[in-house]
């Protein structure tokens, strides 16, 4: 039977970072790679009896590979400090690994998002695919400054059961991730060699709120959903809005 070892990178994440330990303390190992906490969460690592190895954050691909290659085991189940595995994915991955090596490849894997006292499952959050349990020895996490994935060579299998995930305390913290996030995405962008022409960005909010309202059911979430549709509109026109700002930038410096 193949061993499995669960991967976590974690940065300042002490009262989250528990409960993603407990949900993966099914696997023969736990690995947390801190990127310079200055809260409790080292300390909350050690005591769960998880191995805690500490590494200055420059990237989540770095990061993330960088927890890869710290595993014993070639089956690796990667997760961030803000999820956890659910019980019917646990009794999952177990039976999966019944044999004597993975099946696949590696595994996609549906999120769902906990957001404003429930799950959202409907709008471009859900369901939320995530390829996390692989064979390192077929796949490494690539990607740009924002979202990172894993590739692997070979078959890619599908699993039912969720990884819940809560990524922003409150709405203040959702705004400053939507402010990070879009900065980077620009920043990496044109350095691609992406443009966004006038207009475009009003356009793609349009468009990315009608997708999610509509189209990805957010209207059937009452509330919830009409935040949520907005706030991926509004993720959508940040992006291009500044995009155009470094286009601009760099026209005037010409």
């Amino acid at each position: 039977m193949p061993k499995i070892s669960a991967v976590v990178i974690a940065q300042n994440e002490e009262d989250r970072i528990g409960t993603a330990v407990a949900s993966v303390a099914f696997c023969d190992e736990i690995v947390v790679v801190d990127g310079g906490s200055r809260d409790a969460t080292t300390a909350r690592v050690r005591a769960s009896g998880a191995r805690l190895v500490e590494r200055a954050f420059d990237s989540f691909v770095a990061q993330k590979n960088f927890a890869v290659d710290r595993a014993s085991h070639d089956v690796v189940l990667s997760l961030d400090a803000d999820e956890e595995v659910t019980l019917p994915l646990r009794a999952e991955i177990q039976d999966l690994v019944g044999g004597t090596s993975l099946p696949a490849a590696g595994y996609r894997i549906p999120r769902v998002t906990h957001y404003l006292g429930r799950e959202i499952r409907a709008t471009d959050w859900y369901p939320d695919w995530q390829l996390r349990l692989f064979d390192r020895r077929r796949g490494r996490f690539e990607g740009g400054l924002v979202h990172e994935s894993v590739k692997v060579t070979g078959p890619i299998g599908r699993l039912k059961g969720e990884i819940l995930h809560r990524p922003y305390r409150d709405e203040a913290e959702h705004l400053r991730r939507i402010d990070r996030y879009t900065t980077l995405w620009a920043e990496s962008a044109y350095r691609g060699g992406r443009r966004a022409f006038p207009g475009f960005a009003e356009a793609a909010a349009f468009f990315a709120f009608f997708r999610n309202y509509l189209l990805k059911r957010g209207v059937f979430l009452g509330a919830a959903g009409l935040k949520v549709s907005r706030l991926n509109a509004f993720y959508v026109r940040q992006k291009f809005v500044k995009l155009r700002a470094l286009q601009a930038a760099a026209a005037s410096s010409a």
